[in-house]
């Protein structure tokens, strides 16, 4: 039988950390994760290195690190964190079907660049306090229907979101990732930076 994927050992051990998960997998598995992300990367998802200009970024990066910038704190991560999980993190929801917040102007760069969008369902900005180890989130799904999710990164560090299928994209600045955001699909928090701070962007 083979071994479980990251992913997979989430599910099962929402409590456990990311260093603990790895230590689950074996090298043979993990030998065959990679060549199965490099096969999928091609039909599941797309990453797009530099996505916006550097001045635009620096500018999101300005207004949406800035210490009054409105933040909400929210006391778990997604509806799926187990009842024990400690794990919480503060958003930001600048468009939704409840309505628009005073910030929305700030993402036009982000939405005048995504490619095919017919109708915006959401705009969330994230930020994901350090801790001590990296924590992998419980998996869930943005919506129950199948639709585009971009996720961009404002800042680097060691934080990650993992796919169905085990495949882990980085952190990196001014990186988006397009993804189907009704599949599985976790986070995670960070080690080496104050905070993880993204944007996701759910769209038809």
């Amino acid at each position: 039988k083979k071994s479980e994927t990251i992913f997979d050992l989430a599910r099962r051990f929402p409590n456990k950390t990311y260093r603990e998960l790895e230590s689950y997998k074996d090298a043979d598995r993990q030998k065959e994760a990679v060549q199965m992300s490099k096969e999928k990367t091609l039909l599941g998802h797309k990453i797009i290195d530099n996505f916006l200009p550097k001045s635009d970024l620096i500018d999101l990066q300005t207004i949406l690190t800035d210490k009054d910038f409105d933040w909400y704190y929210i006391p778990d991560i997604n509806q799926n964190s187990p009842k024990d999980s400690l794990g919480s993190y503060f958003v930001h929801v600048a468009y939704s079907k409840e309505g628009v917040t005073r910030h929305m102007h700030r993402f036009s760069p982000i939405l005048s660049r995504l490619e095919g969008m017919k109708s915006l369902i959401r705009i969330k900005v994230n930020l994901y306090p350090r801790t001590p180890t990296l924590e992998v989130h419980a998996p869930h799904v943005d919506e129950n229907y199948t639709h585009t999710g971009a996720i961009f990164s404002l800042n680097t560090c060691n934080g990650k979101t993992i796919l169905e299928d085990g495949t882990e994209i980085d952190s990196v600045a001014n990186r988006v990732l397009l993804f189907d955001a009704s599949t599985p699909h976790s986070s995670t928090s960070t080690t080496d930076s104050k905070a993880r701070f993204n944007i996701n962007i759910n769209y038809d």
